[in-house]
């Protein structure tokens, strides 16, 4: 079967939550996260939960763990600690827990950043895997990166790669 017959019986509606990993971000001042919540809205998908998690390994990974186990959601979008500083954690927090990783997620939005911002784009280590059936996608916290990933490469690949993950 071809990726358009793939698409084709993908589901419309995803089921999501989403994440934003930072100390000085508020629920409130959330920029990124709520234009993730409003983008996945218009595009028809439910976002099951949208919250604000300290850049701590522990404090991330019992986000995820408990968000998954409330709300059961098929795709997680979070957003920042992808950086290179002491505090960005999110990577070395979520990837021991992927049962497969999308690399190609990494290098695609690597590609795309790159021309959009040149070679700063080297500082991204943005990555997504599959935890369980849930998909999870880690990226900058940055408004434009987060367009960027969720416009050109998540948005229009979530219900293809939800049907695959719960595939038997």
């Amino acid at each position: 079967m071809g990726t358009k017959e793939h698409k084709d019986g993908a589901p419309d509606k995803v089921k999501l939550g989403i994440i934003s990993i930072s100390t000085t971000r508020t629920i409130d001042s959330d920029i990124s996260g709520h234009w993730m919540a409003r983008s996945a809205k218009k595009e028809g998908h439910e976002v099951a939960f949208h919250q604000v998690v300290p850049d701590e390994k522990e404090a991330i990974v019992g986000a995820l763990l408990d968000a998954v186990e409330s709300h059961a959601p098929q795709v997680v979008l979070l957003t920042g600690g992808t950086g290179i500083s002491e505090k960005d954690v999110t990577i070395e927090a979520l990837r021991p827990l992927f049962d497969k990783e999308l690399t190609a997620f990494s290098h695609l939005f690597a590609q795309l950043s790159f021309e959009e911002i040149d070679s700063a784009a080297i500082l991204s280590r943005a990555t997504a895997g599959v935890i369980g059936k849930v998909i999870v996608f880690c990226m900058p916290g940055s408004l434009n990166a987060c367009k960027l990933a969720c416009k050109a490469l998540i948005f229009p690949e979530l219900g293809h790669l939800v049907r695959h993950a719960f595939e038997p």
